[in-house]
């Protein structure tokens, strides 16, 4: 160990002593460390921005269940005759079976009511289970109940949206009058903020009849309570349907989320590893000045050598002196470039940020720090291993007499 640490130190003197000389030999590999750190550290920016907004956009511990009501015949797209669907009796079933999931079942159907202004505008029907969900804010009145639901009342909540376009007053009060949707009169006890902007109508699902479900079946949403339980309350759905209805029933697709982030990685491994190879380029003009440098030390220092073998060195203590500069040159290199790269991301980010107007940040992970270095200790030892060979290979006699 002491052999190999006095090794290193010598070659870091004589990389020193060349330091010019070095520096300009090593210039290419510089900027290609430098160019592979600003675009890893990029990617990893753009993949964690891009996993940031998949999980603002979609609950990446949710699990979808949607009724597949078509099938291929003939390669022609035909709605199904008979296929299997979530009601709210079947939705408490498999709330009873998963105690501990949180599950939504939502239907939606779209129309038309007459504001007061007569104008016509177009509305959402959204047959609900929640009693209460964080996805809608109160804005007065109350929400459903569980009785609503259980006893099919026609009670329902509409959108603020709504409120203003029916110029309904928003104070609290236990009915804000009758809304007509499809030939049905229902009774309004509450208003809340809903996530989309549309003019929506919330009902309870239990007043949805079975021919509306069987036309546009409900989509049952499941969420666990973390992403490392959506493999097993997946499992556990696909189980309750088996049993519900059928081993052989291929009526339920059954997806979850995390398929998107996946794809974003698979896309920006393939996009990280092509301009890996592009920047990979100027690393091997880097390796080559590294080879360079080190084939004109052997030159120089031919006497040297000779008398280091003269008074006992072993061809492996030559290619050990000569590899253990190869690397320290490629480390001084690469930590150039490193430097070189955060320096270009630093001043590269605002840019991109005032063009895009986006939160984008650069990312510094120790993937981009692994990488840097295994490519300093690969280009060290490809490029060094034939010059210390030349070396090792010298004879004494004749190294001597070179002087």
């Amino acid at each position: 160990m002491l052999n190999i640490i006095h090794t290193f130190k010598t070659a870091f003197h004589n990389a020193k002593s060349n330091l010019f000389h070095t520096l300009l030999s090593v210039l290419g590999m510089v900027i290609g460390v430098g160019a592979l750190v600003a675009i890893l550290s990029l990617i990893d920016g753009m993949e964690k921005y891009a996993h940031d907004q998949i999980s603002k956009t979609t609950s990446l511990e949710s699990i979808m269940v949607t009724s597949i009501t078509t099938k291929r015949v003939d390669n022609i797209s035909v709605r199904k005759e008979h296929f299997e669907y979530f009601n709210y009796e079947t939705f408490r079933e498999i709330m009873e079976e998963l105690p501990d999931v949180e599950g939504h079942l939502r239907y939606r159907e779209s129309g038309f009511i007459d504001t007061n202004d007569t104008t016509e505008r177009g509305v959402l029907l959204t047959g609900i289970v929640d009693t209460k969900s964080e996805r809608y804010v109160q804005v007065s009145g109350r929400f459903l109940t569980l009785e609503d639901l259980l006893e099919k009342k026609t009670n329902v909540l509409i959108s603020k949206e709504l409120a203003l376009a029916l110029e309904i007053d928003t104070l609290d009060k236990a009915s804000y009058g009758n809304i007509k949707f499809k030939e049905v009169d229902y009774n309004i006890v509450g208003i809340v903020d809903t996530p989309s902007s549309n003019l929506e109508i919330l009902c309870p699902i239990s007043l949805i009849s079975e021919e509306q479900l069987m036309n546009k079946p409900p989509n049952l949403i499941l969420i666990a309570s973390s992403v490392e339980d959506v493999p097993k309350v997946e499992d556990e759905a696909k189980k309750f349907i088996d049993n519900k209805f059928g081993s052989d029933n291929e009526d339920f697709s059954v997806v979850t989320n995390g398929f998107r982030v996946k794809q974003a990685n698979q896309g920006f491994l393939v996009f990280r590893i092509i301009m890996g190879l592009i920047v990979g380029i100027s690393v091997l003009v880097g390796g080559i000045g590294v080879m360079n440098v080190l084939l004109i030390s052997v030159t120089e220092r031919t006497a040297e050598i000779g008398v280091r073998k003269a008074v006992g060195a072993k061809r492996k203590d030559i290619v050990l002196q000569f590899l253990s500069e190869s690397l320290s040159i490629s480390f001084i290199g690469s930590f150039l470039g490193l430097l070189l790269g955060v320096l270009f991301t630093l001043v590269a980010v605002p840019i991109v940020k005032h063009l895009t107007e986006m939160p984008f940040e650069a990312a510094y992970t120790l993937d981009t720090l692994l990488v840097i270095m295994s490519v300093a200790i690969l280009v060290g030892i490809v490029f060094g291993t034939y010059p210390a060979m030349k070396a090792s290979k010298l004879d004494p006699v004749e190294a001597i007499r070179r002087e």
